[in-house]
């Protein structure tokens, strides 16, 4: 297992603003990406200057925009590119291109004989934006055309299982250097766990940039190094991870991670997106990942693929804690005493015994939500959009329900004490309350409820800062997650979370 580069793809429209961006983020990067296609057209002829302007090696590329680049001018516009880049050598080889990125279909001897000659080593790379790649060993060894080309090859998965092939692959490809990546969410294990496809290097993005290469996957050069500590995974680091759709965000690798750092333990805890679990499942089996915490949608799915179940994951019905013992995947349930541990705080002295309560929803974590309130002695109202789900869950504990509309608003007046907000709805949503984002839009808060969304990004979604404004108690679900993660870490490591 090699220890890959870190290689900062910078998308400036200047030389001096992606310089300023080196000089930033130099003590997080090994190399840079200078990516001429993304500069103002007059500051594209002076690339040249780039490499004496830094101190790090820099690779040369000119991404068409058939290959997800911005350049559209024709072959012959950016051959002469190429060339300008490329010409005039500096004794000092420190002041050139290290690197220079030519794709599979591009083949101009006299460009490939001057870049070899100065010490320029070629990327020879294939990108395929829609589709994945799948015999990618055959593909390196027919593109590496002199022995002296860098195979490169990133794809589009459409499920894990794409990713995993990537995997098998590039283990076993351990004669010269390539560079391996699957992008988009789905591929994200791909950039962190490089060293897995032995590949040469992983890219990141300034954060100033990130919006130009966010929908090929990238990340930025701080949050690959402190977050997922890049540079220390080995093979015996031990591989946690979270699984969700879309899983656009989440706080959960933050705060597990830091507990492996507290502890000094060799582990590393990432997304694994998918929106299949048995993708995930399979995933995460073939390349020795210990334990999982399971979020919206698979918490119920999950349990098809359970060997045991814990006592509450049995009542409750959800689970979103697996761990990997002897082959077998063990399922466990920490959202019922991380929502009542935060509740409780929550509600300060105020029990809920023979109170009527709202919950919103009933999936996955409004099962694990309800089952607790059972057992705070709460009397509880389940309003669902889709009934007959709200009417199976409050039937197995003897509890109200109904339709989530706006029809509902006399009875959520009567479960008004407390509403647990447990659905989606809202995540990452700023703007004012809507139908899209709130999903009780149609209920004026008296002032006297207590609402708690256990949505926590945005730390104040529109429902709760609707209700803030009327002059409810309000509370996100951060707290939530944060005890509901102890647990589970404690699942996973044997040790209390410090």
């Amino acid at each position: 297992m090699n220890q890959p580069l870190v290689c900062m793809t910078l998308t400036g429209k200047t030389l001096d603003e992606d310089v300023k961006l080196v000089k930033k983020y130099e003590k997080y990067i090994d190399l840079v990406e200078l990516r001429v296609d993304y500069l103002n057209e007059d500051e594209q002829l002076y690339a040249r200057r780039f490499p004496s302007m830094i101190y790090q090696p820099c690779i040369l590329t000119i991404r068409r925009d058939v290959d997800g680049g911005l350049f559209s001018g024709g072959e012959f516009a950016r051959t002469n590119l190429f060339g300008r880049a490329l010409a005039f050598a500096n004794p000092d080889k420190a002041k050139n291109f290290a690197f220079v990125d030519f794709e599979d279909d591009f083949h101009i001897p006299s460009i490939q004989d001057a870049a070899m000659a100065f010490g320029v080593r070629i990327i020879r790379s294939y990108h395929n934006m829609t589709d994945p790649v799948l015999n990618i060993r055959e593909r390196c060894d027919i593109m590496r055309k002199t022995g002296y080309e860098i195979p490169k090859i990133a794809f589009m998965p459409h499920s894990l299982s794409d990713v995993l092939n990537l995997f098998k692959e590039g283990e076993r490809m351990t004669q010269y250097d390539h560079i391996l990546c699957a992008m988009g969410p789905l591929g994200f294990p791909s950039r962190i766990l490089a060293s897995y496809t032995n590949s040469f290097l992983t890219y990141v993005s300034p954060a100033e940039g990130i919006e130009n290469t966010k929908s090929i996957g990238h990340i930025d050069p701080v949050t690959i190094n402190d977050l997922y500590h890049f540079k220390s995974i080995n093979q015996d680091t031990q591989l946690y991870g979270i699984s969700g759709w879309p899983l656009l965000k989440t706080s959960s690798p933050e705060i597990h991670n830091k507990g492996y750092e507290n502890k000094a333990l060799n582990a590393l805890y990432l997304p694994f997106r998918s929106p299949l679990i048995s993708d995930t499942l399979s995933f995460c089996e073939k390349i020795g990942v210990r334990g999982l915490s399971v979020t919206i949608p698979h918490k119920e799915s999950v349990l098809y693929y359970l060997h045991e179940q814990s006592p509450e994951v049995a009542q409750i019905g959800a689970c979103n804690t697996i761990v990997r013992k002897n082959n077998k995947w063990l399922g466990y349930n920490t959202d019922a005493t991380g929502f009542r541990r935060a509740l409780e705080e929550f509600l300060g002295g105020v029990k809920l015994k023979h109170k009527k309560v709202s919950v919103i929803g009933a999936g996955g974590a409004a099962k694990a939500i309800i089952y607790t309130l059972k057992l705070m002695g709460a009397k509880v109202c389940i309003f669902n959009r889709t009934v007959e789900t709200a009417a199976k869950l409050a039937d197995k504990y003897g509890f109200s329900y109904c339709e989530l509309s706006p029809h509902c608003v006399s009875k959520l007046n009567e479960y008004s004490t407390l509403i647990v907000q447990t659905t989606s709805v809202g995540m990452n949503s700023e703007g004012p309350s809507s139908s899209e984002n709130d999903p009780i839009y149609f209920y004026d808060f008296k002032g006297s409820e207590m609402v708690f969304d256990i949505v926590y990004e945005p730390s104040v979604t529109p429902i709760m800062k609707r209700a803030a404004i009327a002059g409810c108690k309000v509370c996100n679900g951060y707290k939530m997650l944060e005890y509901q993660g102890f647990e589970q870490f404690k699942l996973f490591t044997g040790l209390d979370y410090e």
